[in-house]
């Protein structure tokens, strides 16, 4: 497929991993494109400003990742705002996603991670619920090293994000038709039900709505279907992690409303 990296070149672990890139595919067939702003607040990157984004099919923000616990990480997510948008995009609005793409590249990092026993050791690999900008019209996702410096400068793990970007090269959307493209719903930032389920199951998720969003409204819904790039075949729930009796009924109701099937993540089968 036809895709293309961007990162702020200012951001040591988006440099650090594009420099990587470089040194495996130098390629005008894949444009590596340096921005003079964060990648979050970029709402302009679209094929006027950067024809070389022309007919590409999916974007890869590299970037850094940071968290309150600064815990060695290596991240994949969508971007999107489901309410506020203090860090770049636009105010309830997600970018375009493929659940068949954030899985694809979810299961190359853990190949690739585990063929390093230092890097496995060190990293988690997580997914990330959808967060911050930008809002762009081209398919997107993230992936992120991280937490701290010490992490951004790691030309191992840079190399590994990138060897993981670089499959894209051999993905073919008609390999994987059995997966069941979703949206999921509930628990944490980093979706310990929703990793197992990507990594281990046949059900593809592409934009994640964790608990501390709701109330869920019917726009948010709405917004997390039509921004899958495929169509939407269920919508996975972590039942304990989407707070009271009532929150969880208001969610059943506007699923039913909207003609939107789910799932348990307790009744999926991991393999």
């Amino acid at each position: 497929m036809r895709f293309a990296i961007t990162y702020y070149k200012n951001n040591i672990a988006g440099k650090n991993i594009a420099v990587q890139f470089k040194k495996l595919a130098f390629s005008p067939q894949i444009p590596i494109i340096e921005l003079n702003k964060e990648t979050i607040y970029s709402n302009d990157i679209n094929e006027k400003k950067y024809p070389e984004l022309k007919n590409i099919e999916f974007l890869v923000f590299a970037s850094t990742h940071r968290s309150k616990e600064n815990k060695p990480a290596l991240t994949v997510h969508a971007p999107g705002n489901w309410r506020s948008a203090e860090l770049g995009g636009i105010q309830g609005k997600a970018c375009i996603s493929s659940a068949f793409i954030l899985k694809y590249l979810f299961k190359k990092l853990h190949e690739n991670v585990n063929k390093n026993q230092e890097i496995k050791n060190k990293y988690e690999i997580t997914l990330e619920a959808t967060h911050h900008g930008p809002l762009i019209n081209i398919p997107c996702c993230f992936i992120e090293l991280g937490s701290t410096e010490n992490e951004w400068i790691d030309e191992s793990a840079a190399k590994i994000l990138a060897e993981t970007i670089l499959s894209l090269e051999k993905f073919n959307k008609k390999e994987h038709e059995k997966w069941i493209p979703c949206f999921a719903i509930g628990g944490t930032h980093y979706c310990p039900n929703f990793n197992k389920i990507q990594l281990n199951s046949k059900y593809a998720i592409s934009h994640i709505i964790p608990q501390y969003v709701f109330p869920i409204t019917e726009t948010i819904l709405k917004e997390a279907e039509q921004k899958t790039l495929e169509q939407v075949k269920e919508v996975l729930i972590d039942w304990k992690g989407c707070g009271k009796s009532e929150e969880r009924l208001n969610l059943l109701n506007l699923l039913k409303k909207l003609g939107l099937s789910y799932k348990r993540t307790s009744d999926i089968e991991k393999m």
